[in-house]
């Protein structure tokens, strides 16, 4: 199996379809990296199900210093030069607006012109701070809605229902992409299709979703692989349904990789026959095209698998790290059942919540329904 990080040339291999593209001014194409930055951890809520907290709920709140970001750009860059690659940062927290450096920082991407996202809380939002960020190219804005208003206020704060609705509004008047992102688990899985309903009514850009991740003090989804697909189902109607209705404007992204799965068994998705053997061409991103760095410079392969630390941003290079370290998260032969699987090289399901379940990167993913003794065998 080949893996990105063996060789430089696998790592510019611009045949690897979970790249980005963007176009350079000489007309030629190149491809993004992502980098997840967490700035700081200061947040105005205490979500249920935030990483934050799930492992100590007293722990003080980390923050980067302005120096210490502006040495975060600078290895971040120096590690696209590297690879033939541009940055893309993912920037949040805690809510990142919260950082005192955060319009310094967004000056500084504004001057070297590399874009970015904002993960963040409706809570500080105006129309004059978001006709700011997209000046500094702020390509999109991206909220969460964790249930229909009950229960989403129940997982972050009451109020938070009513004010991200009303915020998805102002980012879209602005000019900026508003994202909607769901974390789903047995609290909120049956309200999954009425959050699609009122992303649409509320005129959301893109919607998507992806799994709650368990923690140390939760080993469950508390979804079985018949009900998570069987949700699968019920939103690929709607979002059929959606596509022929001129009224709607949002994008609906099938984040989860097991999209992927469920899409083959109904015909919507066909192994290529141009595919070569051995070659990793979507799936899981973990080791292929993006890394998280922590407000502490910890580098992680992947912010939503535990334990995933690889280094330090202030004491290693990234460009290093990558051919090193985060070459263990690249072995797919190790994966336990996807190895076996007809669609190892476009689906993993999702590493991190086979680590939060059982303790183990490859493991096979809990709500994974494939039968790769049978039909799905490679």
């Amino acid at each position: 199996m080949k893996c990105l990080g063996e060789l430089a040339e696998a790592i510019t291999n611009v045949g690897f379809s979970m790249y980005f593209n963007y176009e350079k001014e000489e007309g030629s194409m190149s491809q993004y990296f992502a980098f997840q930055w967490h700035i700081t951890e200061e947040c105005d809520q205490r979500c249920k199900h935030c990483y934050i907290f799930a492992e100590n709920a007293c722990k003080k709140l980390d923050a980067m210093t302005w120096d210490e970001m502006q040495k975060v750009v600078e290895n971040a860059e120096e590690f696209c030069v590297t690879y033939g690659r541009r940055p893309y940062f993912y920037i949040t927290g805690g809510d990142p607006i919260l950082h005192p450096n955060f319009w310094d920082l967004m000056e500084l991407l504004k001057e070297k012109k590399i874009p970015f996202t904002i993960l963040g809380n409706p809570f500080h939002l105006t129309d004059e701070n978001l006709k700011r960020l997209k000046d500094c190219g702020c390509d999109k804005y991206q909220l969460s809605i964790d249930g229909l208003k009950e229960t989403h206020d129940w997982f972050r704060k009451p109020g938070s229902f009513d004010e991200t609705l009303e915020k998805l509004g102002m980012i879209r008047k602005a000019g900026i992409t508003a994202v909607v992102m769901t974390t789903v688990s047995d609290v909120n899985i049956k309200e999954v299709p009425g959050i699609i309903d009122t992303v649409v009514k509320n005129k959301a850009d893109v919607f998507a979703f992806a799994r709650y991740v368990p923690t140390s003090d939760e080993k469950s989804t508390g979804v079985s692989p018949q009900e998570y697909r069987e949700l699968l189902a019920a939103c690929d109607k709607k979002y059929k349904e959606y596509k022929n209705n001129p009224d709607c404007v949002t994008i609906f992204n099938r984040k989860d990789h097991l999209w992927t799965l469920y899409r083959y068994e109904i015909g919507d998705f066909k192994i290529p026959e141009t595919a070569k053997e051995g070659m990793i061409y979507g799936g899981c991103h973990c080791g292929n095209c993006h890394i998280t760095i922590l407000p502490t410079g910890e580098v992680y392969a992947c912010r939503r698998v535990a334990d995933s630390k690889v280094g330090n941003v202030f004491e290693d290079r990234l460009k290093d790290l990558w051919v090193k370290q985060v070459e263990d998260y690249r072995d797919y032969r190790k994966f336990s059942k996807c190895s076996k699987c007809k669609l190892l090289a476009w689906c993993r399901g999702c590493p991190a919540v086979a680590k939060g379940t059982y303790g183990d990167f490859y493991a096979e993913d809990p709500q994974c329904w494939a039968d790769v003794d049978g039909d799905m065998r490679a």
